[in-house]
């Protein structure tokens, strides 16, 4: 009976893995819309530490109309915050890469090389929530061919796609990973984006968790579903990568 239950709802949290990085977040203070000062930013990855968190790749956007960040500016914003760590001795590695807005340059950065990757050359990018950016296969094509992995980041939260799964299908048959949203399974952003989510949960197309943290309240809502059932069944129907990190 036990293992039937199991089969049906997953695992409980008690039997998870444990996921101790972290590739999603805005921890450099004053560059985006994440942490304003390097005192939110210690509070913040102190939590993640509480929460069993070993490493994090924090994610700043780079988005030229809103935040023109550049390779340079986010690594010495790294360094401060690398240095913040060390002087609050806390247990954690920090690491640097970018949220790209997808649009002609960021191709121009792709053209050139000079993408903020992670891990094994993955680049983390993201387009508007109501369209999908004009010619966007064939970004993707010119991502692959730079020498990039495409990681889309929060796919749940583009609401173009809910009405036609078959956007996610077809962007997984590119060649496309997912970067999930832990708090989008308990529903933090909407009911809508939480049923989007539980489907690709289901469909196995779930690549690397994270977090999205921009303030404190984010960390209490990844706690909360860390501890749910939601959570467990991802690691039932998907291949989570972000233990090799």
């Amino acid at each position: 009976m036990l293992q039937a239950l199991k089969n049906i709802f997953g695992p409980s949290s008690s039997e998870l893995p444990r996921l101790e990085t972290d590739i999603h977040s805005h921890l450099i203070p004053g560059i985006d819309d994440g942490s304003k000062s390097m005192d939110e930013s210690i509070a913040m990855i102190r939590t993640f530490s509480d929460l069993g968190y070993k490493k994090l790749i924090t994610t700043p956007h780079i988005m030229k109309h809103r935040y023109p960040n550049t390779k340079e500016s986010i690594l010495e914003g790294l360094e401060a915050v690398q240095k913040a760590v060390a002087e609050a001795k806390i247990d954690m590695v920090i690491e640097a890469a970018s949220e790209y807005y997808l649009d002609e340059h960021v191709m121009e950065l792709v053209e050139k090389k000079e993408i903020l990757t992670f891990g094994e050359n993955y680049m983390l990018f993201e387009f508007s929530y109501v369209q999908a950016p004009h010619h966007l296969e064939e970004m993707i094509f010119e991502i692959k061919v730079a020498g990039y992995k495409p990681v889309l980041a929060h796919p749940e939260r583009y609401v173009f796609m809910h009405s036609d799964f078959s956007k996610y299908e077809s962007l997984k048959a590119k060649g496309v990973l997912f970067q999930m949203n832990i708090p989008s399974l308990g529903g933090y952003y909407s009911p809508a984006v939480a049923k989007v989510a539980k489907k690709i949960v289901a469909a196995g197309m779930v690549d690397f968790l994270g977090s999205d943290c921009h303030k404190d309240r984010h960390l209490g809502a990844l706690q909360k579903v860390r501890q749910s059932r939601e959570y467990a069944k991802v690691f039932v129907n998907n291949t989570i990568l972000n233990h090799q990190l």
